[in-house]
């Protein structure tokens, strides 16, 4: 690769998908999506259960191909270039895959062996003190607290240092403490550069974590864009003169529920 492309490359969008389409038999799933992800960012597809987010998600990962349009991953087609698209993502789901009758640190470094990398003790060392997650370090994960639990599958997954991230509902079935562990784990994630696409059903998650936000709505992206730009969809409301600015909560009912009610 030219010194230009290589540029260019690193210049445009993380991800980028293009009249995305995918049906199963006669259920379209998808119906025509599009967004862009810029690098080292977060970006949350919103939506209900149902919504598409995981089909957008195993596209994206090359675990399922589409019926038609383009998926771009890091400079990548996803149709033509599947293993550059693979060595450059890592994939989390709602579900933490760790190896409960492994210590933490083992099941880092166990799969920094099966990557080969060099020096995989102090790769694991380095994730675990990054995730916070030193001082359970030798612990076997059955121990561990839900969230700590997703923190490692978060460090599992970023072996290798990927650019690209997936997380597919990140904090599903966790407390409130731990969602606010992953919350700041992906906040942390972002901020060493690394681009974040995560899925949720969680309006406040959408809200908390993500500098833009799609609402992905009966296979559709129906609006798209920051939080701001979303609250400025919906007029404030006046109470007693004191202007009340909308949540993401008063946008998205409204949103989907106008698009239910045109059915």
């Amino acid at each position: 690769m030219t010194a230009r492309r290589a540029q260019a490359a690193h210049q445009a969008p993380a991800i980028r998908v293009r009249d995305l389409e995918k049906s199963y038999k006669d259920l379209h799933v998808l119906r025509g999506v599009d967004f862009d992800v810029e690098r080292g960012s977060i970006f949350a597809l919103l939506g209900s259960n149902g919504a598409g987010k995981t089909t957008v998600v195993k596209i994206l990962s090359t675990l399922l191909r589409a019926d038609a349009g383009t998926v771009g991953v890091n400079g990548f087609d996803a149709a033509t270039q599947a293993a550059d698209v693979r060595r450059s993502i890592s994939l989390t789901g709602q579900f933490a895959a760790v190896d409960e009758i492994l210590s933490g640190r083992e099941n880092l470094v166990l799969v920094a062996r099966l990557r080969h990398l060099r020096n995989p003790g102090e790769v694991a060392d380095g994730l675990l003190e990054r995730f916070s997650l030193t001082d359970a370090a030798t612990r076997k994960v059955a121990t561990y607290s839900g969230g700590m639990r997703r923190r490692l599958d978060i460090a599992m997954s970023l072996v290798g240092d990927p650019p690209v991230i997936f997380l597919d509902e990140p904090t599903t079935g966790l407390d409130p403490q731990g969602r606010i562990e992953v919350w700041q784990a992906v906040k942390e994630l972002a901020a060493r550069g690394t681009t974040v696409l995560l899925t949720t059903q969680y309006l406040d998650e959408a809200e908390q974590l993500a500098d833009r936000i799609a609402i992905l709505h009966e296979g559709r992206v129906i609006v798209n864009g920051t939080l701001a730009e979303l609250k400025r969809l919906l007029p404030p409301a006046e109470v007693e003169y004191v202007e009340k600015q909308p949540t993401l909560e008063d946008v998205f009912l409204s949103l989907v529920g106008a698009k239910e009610g045109e059915r």
